[in-house]
């Protein structure tokens, strides 16, 4: 009789412990998918939070595939700093050439050939009497597919430039006309300032930072750049208003509509 009611008891017992474990393994479950929830509910905020943020000019690629990858991007973004170190002073002894010391660009280029030659010149000779061997002198030819590859793009653009402005010439975008008359008129008074090299030196310095610093800090500049451009909008929303919508159209324009 006594093992009969002990039987009982403990399979009351063993019952209450695997109800425990039941009750563990499910609440230990719930719990990580809970944390899934949450990790997959912050992951998409993340990324709507991302797909808000405001990028200058659009731009929804990093800035080095903007640039265009490769060397010239690892260039402008000095991933190498001593190859475009070396770039930046190599332009800037040039313009110190030019400018500063006033060396004209035929001469600078008749003496480097002077000198040039005249070492391989005496080079070549006296290598029979101090038995070493001559200058190794590359041969050096242009590719004729960069030369057709360069040929074209540089048709292209120009190509380009002249639809543009012949498209502003009929009267067929306003906006573009102011862009380009603000534009012109701008290069007008930097040439008054300073001569063609400088003006180049200074285009080709600000191309070679500009992008370096933005990629460092393009959260505030972005963030600057969209309150800049609402600002721009709402100025050109009432000038256009005002000023804009009273000026008459293009005959283009009129046969589009």
């Amino acid at each position: 009789m006594a093992d009969h009611k002990e039987e009982p008891v403990l399979e009351s017992v063993m019952d209450k412990i695997t109800e425990k474990f039941h009750g563990g393994d499910s609440s230990s479950s719930s719990d990580s998918d809970d944390e899934k929830k949450k990790g997959s509910s912050s992951a998409s905020a993340a990324e709507a939070v991302k797909a808000k943020i405001y990028r200058l000019f659009g731009r929804e690629r990093p800035v080095h595939s903007v640039l265009g990858g490769g060397k010239p991007a690892d260039l402008v973004l000095w991933r190498n700093k001593k190859i475009s170190g070396g770039v930046l002073a190599g332009a800037t002894a040039i313009w110190l050439l030019f400018e500063v010391m006033e060396y004209h660009l035929l001469t600078l280029l008749c003496h480097c050939l002077i000198l040039s030659l005249a070492i391989l010149f005496l080079w070549s000779n006296a290598s029979t009497f101090i038995n070493k061997s001559p200058p190794n002198i590359p041969e050096v030819k242009i590719p004729e597919d960069l030369a057709v590859n360069v040929a074209l793009s540089l048709r292209y653009e120009i190509n380009r430039g002249f639809a543009t402005l012949r498209e502003i010439g009929h009267g067929c975008d306003l906006k573009k006309f102011l862009i380009v008359i603000a534009g012109l008129w701008l290069l007008s008074v930097l040439g008054s300032c300073c001569n063609f090299l400088t003006l180049f030196y200074i285009v080709f310095v600000a191309l070679y930072t500009v992008p370096v610093l933005y990629e460092k800090y393009e959260d505030q500049v972005d963030a600057f750049g969209e309150k800049a451009m609402i600002e721009l909008k709402k100025y050109y929303a009432i000038f256009d208003e005002k000023c804009l919508s009273k000026i008459p159209k293009g005959p283009l324009k009129d046969k589009k509509h």
